[in-house]
């Protein structure tokens, strides 16, 4: 159904004037100021609030377009109260979701169009309808969407040639420098800036935004990052993105690792910046620079029987591989003496930047060297099968409030600690029943410093090492919310090329029961408001009375209040509004109040909390309860929440005094009174002035 129908006509400017000076609300919307520039086949989204209004805060939105070719035409495009609003060419992309309002609050919407045609561009306006006693300030706001721009971006090649259809394939060696150019460029003649990034997907994986991992890019604003897995290279200089002339772009990586291989692309990116200041994409195409393979080197040495000179040394050594499987081997080309020899072989894989040793015996095969699985030894000797977690003492069972001591010991055949190697540990909780390895408690980083996980900052938590592989959790307090399952972790890194600690290997620890003890404390709420009727401009009040059962002694109470706002006499769908409460520390913490009014919280005895409501107006009705809450202290300082309730609802609707009803019927009769007295006093006036005349 189409939406070209009259809307109410803006108030004439007299009327406005008049209003000025009567009341304080002036309706203003608000839209993103413009123009603004995007591309077809982009996605846009324009905000749109408006404020200073009277009425329900939840108010209404309705979008229209106005073309460039009829700009007095208004097409409507969706509304947050008609479902058939839009208009035909708007018709179908709003029923398949391509176009929509998302309501953000109760007086903020925002337009967005999945995906931009070209005779979307114009006039947007955005219009709400009155809730408004009086016509008063602007009732919708405008924001022009300019010509859609032409972007081109030209994928990588021999200078002064086209790209080839097929990629090339580079092969590097490892330890050697990679190195990737990319040349960009945009025709557009409005002021952009071109963001280019290199990034790698798996080999043979399909290319998306899913699959493919960003290496290092330029952002719009010359700011050059790198992706997570390479954030440390290029903090390290390993790492280097740079521009050669206007349009070309070069990355480098030095010291290549098996884990570069991989197809890499160039993505380049438009951004324009809109008048607000951010920064919006326009256009992006991306193009397959080359297949990188990354040939691994290794180190052989082997010796016959007991002797320790090598009857064969080669190295390093190309076309050397770790076959995957229990345990792992490694196999490598190497020239064999003749006839062939059985021995000891003691060979590195990853050597350039510092990978495991092998040691096996040496079997002749087909011209391969094998290398079996019979242990690893040499500098660094890092591998998974190698780590050992141990944790103790076993399953524990103890009170709220009593320390929790965790010992968590690492073995195997580890170098110690130092220019080579260095080890991290951490600790991590998952509660009874919970699938997975859970939330970090501590942990003790390869430099030897400890951080919290997320929840357990201000606590009195220590992981420290008490001998030389032996680390020791400590909860000084624990609390019920600390019973779980906890589980060590330690991994450990080698250092690579350019000083740079690569992890090598992990283990986790068998899982340790921790069960700590409920306070158990029950609590018990009742709120009503006293007096039962309140009315407009008086001060409400709200009392909570609390029992409490159960529990440490010197439990602590907490109480707070919120409201549910009445929409057409039923609740409404958003969350309550915290009005006001009073912490377990006896500070006093304020709300949202409806009418935005001032509130008052305190403590009428130690068991009673009460919430005043001063100047009561018809915005401030709605049901209200209270959600008192137990805390308890430990000998460390800290709190921690042992029970919680909520009360009943309590509705407060404002009423209207008896007085306050009949003054506008007595002021309408008294000027009524008026008129008729002086009109008729007019006319017996004028009757008796006319005879007096004729006399």
């Amino acid at each position: 159904m189409g939406a070209l129908g009259p809307r109410p006509p803006p108030p004439p400017p007299l009327l406005l004037l008049l209003a000025l000076g009567v009341g304080c609300y002036a309706r203003e919307v608000l839209v993103p100021e413009g123009p603004l520039y995007r591309v077809a086949g982009m996605a846009i989204s324009i905000s749109c609030n408006v404020s200073g209004y009277e009425g329900p805060a939840q108010q209404d939105f309705e979008w229209f377009l106005y073309r460039p070719e009829a700009p007095e035409a208004a097409l409507g495009i969706a509304s947050t109260r008609d479902t058939r609003f839009s208009y035909a060419v708007f018709g179908s992309r709003v029923a398949a979701g391509e176009v929509q309002v998302q309501r953000l609050q109760g007086d903020a919407v925002v337009l967005k169009i999945a995906r931009l045609q070209a005779q979307d561009a114009g006039i947007y306006e955005c219009y709400t309808p009155s809730t408004d006693s009086r016509y008063l300030g602007s009732y919708s706001g405008k924001v022009e969407l300019r010509d859609m721009l032409q972007v081109s971006a030209t994928p990588p090649g021999p200078r002064g040639r086209q790209a080839p259809i097929s990629p090339p394939r580079l092969t590097v060696h490892e330890g050697q420098e990679l190195a990737l150019g990319c040349l960009a460029r945009t025709s557009t003649q409005k002021h952009t800036h071109l963001a280019v990034s290199f990034g790698r997907a798996v080999p043979e994986a399909p290319v998306g935004r899913a699959t493919l991992q960003e290496v290092v890019g330029l952002r719009p604003d010359l700011a050059v990052e790198a992706g997570a897995p390479y954030a440390e290279r290029l903090a390290a200089g390993e790492l280097q993105l740079g521009k050669e002339g206007a349009e070309r772009y070069r990355m480098v990586v030095g010291g290549a690792q098996a884990d570069d291989a991989g197809t890499y692309h160039c993505t380049a990116a438009e951004w324009i910046q809109d008048p607000d200041g951010s920064w919006v994409q326009i256009a992006e195409k991306r193009a397959v620079l080359a297949h990188v393979d990354v040939q691994m080197l290794c180190e052989c040495h082997a010796s016959q029987g007991g002797s320790r000179e090598p009857w064969i040394s080669v190295g390093p050594l190309e076309g050397c591989r770790v076959a995957p499987g229990s345990p792992p081997s490694l196999a490598a080309t190497v020239p064999l003496p003749s006839p062939p020899r059985t021995g000891f072989l003691r060979c590195g894989a990853g050597v350039a930047t510092g990978g495991p040793w092998w040691r096996g015996r040496v079997r002749p095969l087909m011209g391969e060297l094998v290398i079996s699985h019979e242990g690893r030894t040499g500098r660094p000797a890092v591998a998974a099968s190698q780590l050992a977690v141990a944790v103790g003492p076993g399953e524990r069972r103890l009170g709220p409030g009593e320390p929790l001591e965790l010992l968590c010991n690492v073995s195997g055949a580890l170098p110690p600690a130092g220019r080579h190697a260095a080890y991290s540990v951490g600790w991590e909780m998952a509660p009874a029943g919970a699938p997975g390895p859970g939330r970090l408690v501590a942990q003790l980083d390869t430099e030897g410093v400890g951080s919290l996980g997320p929840g357990y900052e201000g606590r009195h938590i220590a992981l420290e090492k008490v001998a030389s592989r032996t680390y020791r959790l400590r909860l000084e307090a624990a609390r019920p919310g600390d019973a779980g399952t906890y589980r060590c972790l330690a991994k450990a890194y080698v250092r690579g090329s350019g000083a740079r600690l690569r992890e090598a290997a992990s283990a986790r620890s068998r899982p340790l029961p921790v069960h700590v003890r409920e306070e158990g404390v029950v609590l018990e709420a009742v709120a009503w408001l006293a007096g039962g009727t309140v009315y407009r401009g008086e001060t409400a009040s709200l009392l909570c009375n609390v029992s409490v059962r159960g529990g440490p002694p010197g439990v602590r109470l907490a109480a707070s209040w919120w409201v549910e706002r009445l929409e057409e006499g039923e609740l409404s769908s958003a969350s309550a509004q915290l009005v006001g409460g009073v912490g377990q520390d006896g500070v006093a913490e304020l709300g949202v109040r409806p009418g935005g009014g001032p509130v008052s919280v305190d403590l009428v005895s130690p068991r009673s909390h009460r919430l005043r409501l001063h100047g009561l107006g018809p915005e401030d009705e709605g049901v209200y309860h209270c959600a008192p809450s137990a805390w308890v202290q430990h000998g460390d300082h800290s709190w921690y929440q042992a029970g919680s309730a909520r009360s009943g609802p309590v509705t407060v609707y404002p009423y209207t005094h008896a007085l306050d009803t009949l003054f506008v019927p007595l002021l309408v009769g008294t000027g009524a009174a008026l008129v008729t007295g002086a009109t008729v006093l007019g006319t017996i006036t004028c009757c008796f002035m006319k005879r007096l005349r004729k006399r």
